[in-house]
């Protein structure tokens, strides 16, 4: 395991840890050396290509601007940890741990991050962008503009989160807890709302015409006043009253 530093275009020096098995202790060093290397100027954060964090204890630790690329970050807490502005790419972080962590700003992409903990985290402007967060928990986290863009959200606890206005691409919300969602005036590119749990939420002004609305109960339908939605789906809603549509 080294730390590296390596000279892009711009000029300036990144520190860069390729191909290493990491423990706490490894990380703990990591971020003491460039910390002092920012003091003397080279301000730079972090980059992990390549390594191995599985089951590592990283709560709490300020990794804030670091970047992991195609990293292993499986069953890994980052309980507490300050990871604002951080960037995963092609993660694989199944059943990590971000539970109250600061992820502001925080952006993954094409990462696997199933069963994820992430219960009262900060994620203010985090963006997830073709990920599978299936089974992933949401709780009581703070969501002032988190976005999800063709990701996988099936079974996820998102309970109470606001979708308001927003343009929802290629969401799969299959079997979620959707329960007192604010969906009001979004837009449904594509997606699915297959057999979700939809108490409470609202979808007021939504456009629903491109979402798959399979599984919804004549008790749920009601929760859809005032959303457009296609002449389709309605003959579906209809024949969950026993009717046949001719």
């Amino acid at each position: 395991m080294s730390l590296d530093s390596t000279a892009p275009a711009s000029g300036t020096q990144a520190r860069v840890v390729t191909s290493a098995t990491l423990t706490r202790t490894d990380v703990e060093r990591l971020i003491a050396a460039n910390s002092a290397a920012n003091e003397a100027g080279n301000k730079e954060p972090l980059h992990f290509t390549d390594c191995d964090f599985e089951g590592a204890d990283l709560s709490r630790l300020d990794l804030r601007g670091a970047e992991f690329h195609r990293c292993t970050i499986v069953e890994t807490s980052f309980f507490g940890a300050m990871l604002s502005h951080t960037r995963w790419v092609r993660c694989r972080g199944r059943e990590a741990d971000f539970a109250s962590a600061d992820l502001v700003d925080a952006a993954f992409q094409s990462s696997d991050l199933n069963n994820t903990s992430w219960r009262r985290a900060k994620l203010a402007s985090a963006s997830f962008h073709s990920c599978k967060l299936t089974g992933a928990n949401f709780e009581a986290c703070a969501a002032l503009g988190l976005s999800f863009v063709e990701t996988l959200l099936v079974g996820a606890h998102l309970r109470g989160l606001s979708f308001r206005k927003a343009t929802l691409q290629q969401l799969d919300f299959s079997d979620a807890d959707l329960a007192g969602v604010d969906f009001r005036e979004a837009i449904f590119a594509g997606g699915s709302l297959k057999d979700a749990h939809l108490k409470g939420a609202r979808f007021d002004g939504a456009d629903l015409r491109e979402a798959d609305l399979s599984g919804v109960r004549l008790v749920d339908a009601a929760l859809f006043k005032g959303a457009t939605i296609s002449h389709h789906q309605a003959a579906v809603l209809v024949t969950e009253l026993g009717l046949r549509v001719m």
